[in-house]
């Protein structure tokens, strides 16, 4: 017998971001108006496109006598079945110690880590094909009226059925409806920004941050959401975005516009359940204006011995364009004394593009510290502290 292990992507749960082609660097990962593929005979299992994907959609594998061709993996609804037939054929031992070493590797892809303290994360409970049924109990604009940046708090009641989310984790919305081809239109993913007891404490509920994008499908579905209307919902989602709970973490957060939602909820869970933490929350929040910085006044009522903000304008009159990555090496001291610590923790979410600046700007602090930042980092990451989420 000679079986082949074939990786693959799931399309019931990739959100099509396109992290993984641009991750690949032997062009395995290609795409149709479907689905995200991994092309057989150029991929040679080097596990880069693991880490970045945010659903895990990524990390799947099948063992096969044939591998599944592009066009195939096209087509796909879903993931075929595992070839059992071929796993029942294995009848010696050396066949069976075969099986037992690809089905090892099959599993052994390097994903981000947790942080050691952070809660363990349920995963997939609701699929397209069985989602659960959440009714809008909430739709608020939370910037101004007068800007172009809608963006919307919405806030999802589930009623008696169980669905239980860790700060850091997302959630994927079914838009109703089908595509020009007569598809389902394909499910999308937003972080939660509510902590874990619910946008409501001890009731079954949690919020998304969503902002309407021209032409968006699933943006402009929830953004018009009525009070009592119902939402299907998939999920959760995410295993290594994860708040550490250990008082004496220090949270380093870094976003722009609706890459603050898990950092709401990171804030909201400290500010409720370890007020009195040693750890330090340090926000650094960039936007065009204040105007359009998602959930500006509440944020700005926080008290600074919860959590030290930095919100960074790109487009105020008479100023120069700033952005987060300029405002970290102006706090280049306070970074600085953080970096050095082994309890920090490291998030950055938002725009894709924006980790360069960002990843730019803690190298230099690094390096003003006393710290080599290339090895800080690799042993962040292999730890579970630093972590980086874009779209």
């Amino acid at each position: 017998m000679s079986l082949l292990r074939q990786h693959l992507i799931d399309p019931e749960i990739c959100i099509r971001c396109n992290t993984c082609e641009e991750t690949c660097p032997i062009d395995a990962v290609t795409h149709n108006e479907d689905n995200y593929v991994v092309d057989a005979d150029k991929c040679n299992y080097c596990m880069d496109c693991i880490a970045p994907c945010p659903t895990g959609a990524i990390d799947n594998w099948r063992l096969v006598n044939e591998p599944f061709t592009t066009e195939q993996q096209f087509e796909w609804d879903e993931l075929p079945e595992e070839n059992t037939e071929a796993l029942s054929d294995s009848d010696t031992p050396d066949d069976d110690d075969e099986v037992r070493e690809l089905l090892a590797q099959a599993h052994a892809g390097v994903r981000a880590r947790a942080p050691d303290s952070a809660g363990k994360p349920l995963l997939n409970m609701f699929t397209r094909s069985a989602p659960a049924r959440a009714r809008v109990v909430g739709n608020y604009r939370i910037t101004a009226e007068d800007t172009e940046s809608d963006i919307r708090h919405i806030v999802l009641d589930f009623g008696a059925t169980a669905f239980p989310v860790l700060e850091g984790q997302s959630v994927g919305i079914l838009p109703p409806g089908q595509t020009g081809t007569g598809k389902p239109h394909k499910m999308r993913l937003y972080s939660v920004a509510s902590p874990r007891d619910g946008e409501r404490p001890n009731h079954n509920n949690l919020s998304l941050t969503v902002k309407r994008v021209n032409g968006g499908v699933a943006s402009n579905f929830i953004c018009d959401l009525n009070k009592g209307d119902e939402v299907e919902v998939v999920g959760p989602f995410g295993d290594s975005f994860l708040m550490p709970e250990h008082p004496d973490a220090n949270i380093i957060m870094i976003c722009t516009g609706t890459g603050s939602a898990p950092f709401r909820a990171m804030t909201e869970r400290r500010r409720r359940k370890q007020p009195d933490a040693n750890g330090r929350l340090v926000l650094f929040f960039g936007a065009r204006t204040p105007k359009e910085l998602p959930y500006f006044g509440p944020l700005s009522k926080l008290p600074d011995s919860l959590i030290h903000k930095e919100l960074v304008f790109s487009r105020l009159p008479d100023a120069d364009k700033e952005y987060v990555q300029h405002r970290m090496k102006a706090r280049g001291n306070l970074l600085g004394e953080l970096l050095g610590n082994s309890h920090t923790h490291i998030y950055i979410c938002g725009l894709k593009g924006m980790e360069q600046g960002v990843e730019e700007s803690l190298h230099m602090i690094a390096e003003k510290h006393g710290l080599d930042w290339p090895v800080l980092r690799d042993d962040m990451v292999r730890l579970g502290r630093y972590h980086v989420e874009t779209y």
